[in-house]
């Protein structure tokens, strides 16, 4: 199809795109490397802090509790509510010269240590002190290493710049401002990791079973077109496979070294349109994605309009089956892209983003094993870096600030699928980026297709280790999520090591792996030259 032909350099551009957001969790991060020690070897905890402006319900801001002071009540019911005052100095770095007994006290971070701080407002008689970070993000307020005097017997927690400028604005306008702090515990596993599990596994299952398919039915073409006129070999080897593209080494670089570039620019230029532009590329996408399965699941019943064509100016011939679906295509991405802030938006966004990933592991395929090494290799890495090892450039781990959406005033970029957590207290949503799901794809998609041409059973093959492999990477991440409080993991960390070492190994011990390595298929003899030796 020409549509598809067409269709193929912008889907190779959104796997480009797609590698951008990490799987996150709620983010905070380290502001010292001090270890634990008695008197300050809290956990951290993420903590509500309830506000009441003149006795009306106001704001819930969100802060972290600090490895130090007693800890808070996990219940609502059983927390108090407690009048909100203001330190004099403002740094609560020296004892006060206002009176703040019984109150629970904000200060502003900076000009000695946080323990200092809490000291100072215990000694005051405050119940509990709140610190205003100079940033948007939250940090762990952790302890010196030299400090002994940590027997703290209130609750210390911080909040974001905003929240705490807000809450200090109302106090000096004469506002009386009362606050209720507590911290409601998070189930372990959230009904939501189970659900983006098992989407993230089947979108991978759906693709790389319509991808081995594709490739038979073309291989079963390509082998009756030989059989009937050997002399076309050459003809069809200059057109090659209509609308597929095999990445080689070169493109697999390329394909880490712009998204690294994109990712970049995102971080530098995030803002409001900016991310428009994305939710505009995106519907693109996903406009194109959805339209090419519903094509390919509805032609099976309407195979007349799948094969009838019409020329349409700039997209070529296109299938009256394509011109009947595009409308309603294109009306679901656009009321997506309307309505995306209300609750359940992200059921479209899902749909839109699967269907996007289904069309590029259809499209875009790994011709071998070496191939698949560079270009996982070179997204492990990106992965890395980009989480873990940009905050010592850039002061931020540069891929947690875009998949946040971070000075946009948007719920994250949409690259990516979500999925709301019900049990959990804390609300918020699970997600995984669209490349967390099209890297790994495309080995197993290759696995799939290797085991069809060469007739292997299911055990005996690489499919369906490969993705039980992906599965148990997926798997870890989320076990890391949970031991790492929640920060951002680079999912590729441990999903690539799964799923390229599962089918490295295998092919080693199969004896196998120089043909996987090289040439991607088994070895196959040409109808035409088999029946000459009849």
């Amino acid at each position: 199809m020409r549509m598809k032909k067409r269709a193929v350099w912008g889907v190779i551009l959104w796997l480009v795109i797609s590698l951008t957001p990490a799987l996150c969790g709620d983010i905070v991060h380290d502001d010292d490397d001090a270890p634990k020690k008695p008197g300050c070897d809290n956990k951290f905890v993420l903590v509500k802090i309830q506000t009441w402006v003149d006795d009306e319900n106001e704001n819930e801001f969100v802060g972290v509790g600090a490895r130090f002071g007693v800890t808070l009540e996990a219940k609502e019911k059983h927390a108090n509510r407690t009048h909100l005052s203001l330190l004099d100095p403002s740094d609560g770095c020296a004892p006060p010269t206002n009176k703040v007994t019984g109150d629970v006290v904000l200060v502003d971070r900076g000009n000695c240590t946080f323990t200092a701080k809490a000291n100072i407002a215990e000694d005051a008689g405050a119940m509990a002190l709140l610190v205003t970070n100079n940033r948007e993000e939250l940090f762990k307020m952790v302890c010196e290493r030299n400090e002994t005097n940590l027997d703290i017997k209130i609750p210390a927690v911080m909040l974001p710049k905003s929240a705490g400028k807000s809450l200090e604005q109302s106090i000096r306008s004469g506002k009386t401002v009362t606050v209720q702090l507590y911290s409601p515990q998070r189930p372990i596993v959230d009904v939501a990791e189970v659900f983006l599990w098992l989407m993230a596994v089947g979108t991978i299952l759906c693709a790389s079973y319509w991808s081995a398919w594709s490739a038979r039915e073309a291989a079963m073409e390509h082998d009756k077109l030989l059989k009937d006129s050997p002399d076309s070999l050459l003809d069809m080897e200059g057109t090659g496979s209509s609308g597929v593209v095999d990445i080689n080494t070169t493109s697999a670089i390329l394909f880490v070294v712009i998204a690294s570039g994109f990712l970049f620019l995102l971080y530098k230029f995030m803002s409001f349109w900016f991310v428009e532009l994305l939710v505009v590329l995106f519907c693109i996408g996903g406009v194109e994605g959805l339209q090419t399965c519903l094509v390919a699941l509805l032609a099976r019943w309407f195979k007349r309009a799948g094969e009838s064509y019409i020329k349409v100016p700039f997209f070529g011939a296109v299938s009256y089956l394509t011109l009947a679906i595009s409308p309603f295509c294109i009306a679901f991405a656009v009321v997506w892209a309307v309505y995306r802030r209300i609750s359940f938006a992200w059921i479209g966004q899902d749909i839109l983003g699967i269907a996007l990933i289904i069309t590029v592991l259809q499209i875009v395929r790994l011709p071998n094993v070496k191939v698949a090494t560079v270009l996982l290799g070179c997204a492990f890495l990106y992965d890395i870096f980009w989480v873990y090892l940009s905050p010592r450039w850039f002061n931020d781990s540069v891929m947690i600030v875009v998949a946040r959406g971070d000075k946009s005033g948007e719920d994250g970029v949409p690259m990516l699928l979500k999925i709301p957590r019900i049990f959990d207290p804390w609300g918020g949503y699970s997600i995984i980026g669209f490349g967390d799901i099209l890297l790994p794809g495309l080995l197993i998609g290759f696995s799939l297709r290797y085991d069809w041409a060469s007739k292997k059973r299911l055990l005996s093959g690489y499919f369906l280790w490969s993705l039980i492999a992906y599965g148990f990477g997926l798997f870890s991440t989320y076990v890391a999520l949970y031991f790492m409080d929640g920060a951002g993991q680079p999912a590729l960390l441990f999903i690539v090591p799964f799923t390229l070492g599962i089918v490295l190994t295998l092919g080693w011990k199969r004896g196998e792996l120089r043909n996987l390595w090289t040439k991607g298929e088994p070895e196959r003899i040409c109808p035409h030259i088999q029946q000459l030796n009849q």
